[in-house]
């Protein structure tokens, strides 16, 4: 079984209100430079989270920060218990270039949570499909451009099932329809699924199209946090 996952997919619905992050007056420095100073909010179970700046804002750091891959230098961080999967997605999407999509997407498959390949299969082509890349299965991820492996590196996320997936600016080489496509995706699993998503990304007005809330960050300090149509 795989780490982190949660044996009784049915329980997530016990935590629906409950805080999965905490953050309370934190602060993360690089030697004596500032990352992050001060931030505090928190993310519920089912939410949706833009986490939303320009480049040096502090968004990566913020997102390493609730992986559980930095460490806070001050203030407390609550990180979501064990039990719950989080899938991540950074920039570097971690796929290997000498196999294609498909062989990529396969990598999410687990005996634990599926019950076939059969099911598994049929859960990848209809994904697939609704990105409209299910003609591109078969090329190489060193052929692929950048917008079709940020494609691959999401799908490969929610075939595993996660209850969290953290993801950092995956709409980064999308053009605007295709960054559409991939919102409406995450939206839908929000929606059915319950998935909570934490979503960093510079474009807040393509973000302002969904519902959700925003944590707005400039120079490493909290602007905002609150919902996205009052930003």
């Amino acid at each position: 079984m795989r780490k982190g996952f949660l044996e009784n997919p049915n329980s997530s619905s016990i935590l629906r209100n409950n805080q999965l992050f905490e953050l309370n007056a934190v602060d993360v420095n690089y030697g004596r430079f500032k990352a992050l100073s001060n931030i505090s909010f928190s993310i519920s179970v089912g939410e949706i989270t833009f986490v939303t700046g320009k480049s040096g804002a502090g968004k990566t750091t913020l997102l390493n920060l609730l992986a559980g891959d930095l460490r806070a230098d001050k203030g407390k961080v609550k990180l979501p218990s064990k039990k719950i999967f989080v899938s991540q997605v950074f920039q570097d999407l971690k796929l290997f270039k000498h196999l294609s999509v498909e062989e990529n997407l396969w990598y999410a498959f687990d005996k634990s949570i599926y019950k076939s390949k059969n099911e598994f299969h049929k859960d990848m082509m209809e994904l697939c499909s609704v990105l409209g890349i299910v003609d591109k299965l078969d090329l190489k991820i060193k052929d692929a451009n950048g917008g079709l492996k940020q494609y691959c590196a999401i799908l490969r996320a929610l075939l595993s099932k996660p209850q969290v997936l953290l993801a950092d600016e995956p709409t980064a080489s999308l053009d605007k329809e295709s960054a559409l496509k991939l919102f409406e995706l995450l939206n839908f699993y929000n929606v059915k699924k319950n998935l909570t998503v934490i979503w960093a990304s510079h474009n807040r007005d393509l973000v302002k199209q969904f519902p959700g809330k925003i944590v707005h960050l400039e120079s490493g300090r909290l602007i905002y946090s609150g919902h996205a149509c009052f930003i």
